[in-house]
């Protein structure tokens, strides 16, 4: 946890997807060994640390230099959608605490945003599945960004278009890259590790809690935001 004296005031709230708000890390990761099985191979313990936080098509070129694949890009991306199709529509669900922490920042009047280096159309059909679509001010997805996450460029992105200054917009990340991003662009890092993540290091995170709605997060979020009463207006 990093020491950083003075608490900044928080203006927006900006949320990782995959393993953050939903348990898609799960699932991916299940994705990841029946399709590595089929070929006669692994996903080892270092491969997917590698590929956790990464775009799609960044995830598959790390995973067949590692294999030493013949498939292409494209062949792995397609297998894995189909895949994940599959187990998604019975096994995807929430995290943990997310309605609850949602509602807290509404309550705070605080605007939200998703930042995720999964696609727009993976984004959208996950939000509107569950009825959060109409919930976040602002999605940015992996089509939005010319670098994807440990880059900061999306979290510059979404300071900008939320129009608060990135010190003072809070992201919540579950992976090492995704932390590391939001760090470098100089947002308010707070790392929630799953299960899958939770062997990283996230000792540059300003804040590690371990679940949406540990009361921690949640008196951070309110301690902190324009609607305290213990800050000016």
């Amino acid at each position: 946890m990093t020491n950083t004296g003075r608490e900044p005031r928080i203006q927006a709230v900006v949320f990782d997807l995959d393993g953050l708000m939903f348990n898609s890390e799960d699932i991916f990761h299940e994705v990841g060994e029946t399709t590595l099985r089929r070929r006669g191979k692994q996903l080892t313990p270092e491969l997917h640390s590698r590929m956790l936080g990464r775009r799609a098509p960044e995830a598959m070129q790390i995973c067949i230099e590692y294999h030493s694949l013949s498939d292409t890009i494209d062949e792995l991306l397609q297998e894995t959608r189909e895949l994940f199709e599959e187990l998604s529509a019975v096994r995807l669900a929430p995290m943990p605490g997310l309605q609850r922490l949602l509602d807290h920042i509404d309550e705070h009047e605080l605007p939200k945003g998703v930042a995720t280096s999964s696609g727009r159309r993976y984004l959208e059909g996950i939000l509107t599945r569950f009825e959060l679509h109409d919930r976040f001010d602002l999605t940015l997805t992996a089509e939005d960004v010319t670098h994807g996450k440990p880059h900061p460029e999306i979290y510059h992105k979404a300071a900008e278009r939320l129009r608060v200054p990135t010190a003072e917009m809070l992201v919540l990340e579950d992976s090492h890259a995704g932390t590391t991003s939001a760090v470098s662009a100089g947002a308010v890092a707070v790392s929630i590790p799953n299960r899958h993540s939770r062997h990283l290091d996230f000792g540059h995170a300003h804040r590690v809690v371990p679940q949406l709605d540990d009361p921690l997060l949640l008196q951070y979020v309110s301690g902190n935001s324009r609607k305290s009463p213990h800050r000016s207006p």
